[in-house]
């Protein structure tokens, strides 16, 4: 038995899909022009799967902070902030958060990944238990699994499901519930019924935590999620969210309404044995924040190109996944069919996401599709040309799928 031989069978379907052409999980860009545009070798390629939310990735703004405190501390903390000390801008970005959502503590972690990580695991207890929606991503499912809690899972977005769970455990002895969900959904761009979740949560005392990643900057007056958007923000206990979508950088950060949540620095391993996030990082994220505060026509720039976009694919007789939002996914037969679409497509110059099993609910076979406030009118229109011949060929496409899985 070799080392490598438990990974055959995903080996195989790897082998099959780059019989289609390029693999679509090892793309190479070797210029990014700006944030809707890229370059492989000499050709110009629209971006339409980056989660670049809000384009920011190249606001002059956010660009000048991160070389200023480049040149201010170094390239990097070389420790955690436990074993090395704070700097000035971890300690401005937790204040600059707390005070933008009107929480009472802010937490920054170096990725989004992490912070589910180590919140979750540290939140939960093993006297506590978690509730989990049954689509969750996969750092939550990971911070689950490091938890000591068991883990329960509800039928997705479904509030009555989770409060049938919470009357079936009954009361926690010396423990407490703890139920995670996201605000919008990674895969398909659906949204959580957050209002409705919290008032589960408060008729049965548990403590409600949501995962803000792919919906903070995008939704709410002020750009702080969903929870904002539904008027609950103040009634919801922890909210995780990423820098690498609409702020434009890499880390992460977990806000709380409950003071005592600092005591976790002292306890959360993922937190206490990591290099803490590099000061180019931590800058560019705290000039992005202030974008999102100033700036909310990029907001609705956002949403009027996700309402184009839905309404053109929807037209031309594709089956998406959910209402409009900046993620649109398109569902194909199968991986096979899907990975041969994603290399036409990118022979057109369009990039979009190809999304298989196991990483997508439901063992879907996907086309995703995440927009930015940087994307204009003509670019949707661009996108929207292409998709159009695709169907037009969708004939050949098949055909090519068909001759793969024949020369398998």
């Amino acid at each position: 038995m070799g080392i490598f031989d438990k990974f055959s069978t995903l080996k195989s379907r790897v082998d099959l899909v780059e019989k289609l052409g390029v693999d679509p999980f090892g793309v190479k860009f070797d210029r990014i022009l700006n944030a809707t545009r890229g370059l492989i070798g000499n050709k110009e390629i629209i971006l339409a799967g980056t989660n670049n939310y809000l384009g920011l990735t190249f606001d002059q703004d956010c660009i000048d902070a991160s070389i200023k405190a480049t040149r201010k501390h170094g390239t990097g903390t070389t420790g955690s902030r436990i074993a090395n000390g704070s700097y000035d801008e971890h300690v401005d970005l937790e204040n600059a958060l707390a005070k933008h959502s009107g929480m009472e503590s802010a937490i920054v972690f170096s990725t989004g990944y992490q912070t589910n990580l180590a919140a979750i695991s540290t939140l939960a207890g093993p006297k506590d238990v978690l509730f989990i929606d049954a689509d969750s991503q996969a750092c939550i499912i990971d911070g689950c699994r490091l938890s000591a809690a068991p883990t329960i899972r509800f039928r997705h977005n479904s509030p009555a499901d989770l409060e049938k769970r919470l009357i079936r455990q009954g009361e926690i002895e010396g423990g407490i519930a703890l139920v995670v969900i996201e605000g919008m959904y990674s895969m398909f761009g659906d949204k959580a019924p957050i209002k409705e979740f919290v008032e589960v949560c408060e008729r049965h005392g548990a403590f409600l935590y949501i995962d803000e990643a792919h919906s903070f900057g995008i939704y709410g007056p002020t750009g702080c999620g969903l929870a904002e958007e539904e008027g609950v923000l103040d009634r919801v206990d922890f909210i995780s969210g990423t820098f690498s979508k609409s702020l434009a950088s890499i880390g992460g950060f977990c806000l709380s309404r409950h003071k005592d949540f600092e005591i976790t620095r002292k306890a959360m391993r993922a937190y206490m044995f990591t290099a803490s996030p590099t000061p180019s990082n931590v800058a560019a994220a705290r000039a992005a924040l202030d974008k999102i505060a100033d700036k909310p026509e990029l907001r609705e720039n956002l949403q009027a190109r996700a309402e184009q976009l839905h309404a053109g694919l929807t037209a031309l007789g594709f089956d998406l996944c959910a209402p409009p939002s900046p993620i649109i996914a398109i569902r194909r037969p199968n991986e096979m069919i899907a990975a041969s679409e994603w290399n036409w497509l990118m022979e057109k110059g369009i990039y979009v996401n190809l999304a298989i099993p196991p990483g997508t609910p439901q063992s879907s076979s996907l086309l995703r599709i995440s927009l930015s406030a940087a994307h204009t009118i003509e670019d949707i229109d661009l996108i929207l040309s292409g998709f159009a011949q695709l169907r037009q060929e969708s004939e050949l496409v098949m055909a090519r799928a068909q001759d793969a899985l024949a020369a398998q």
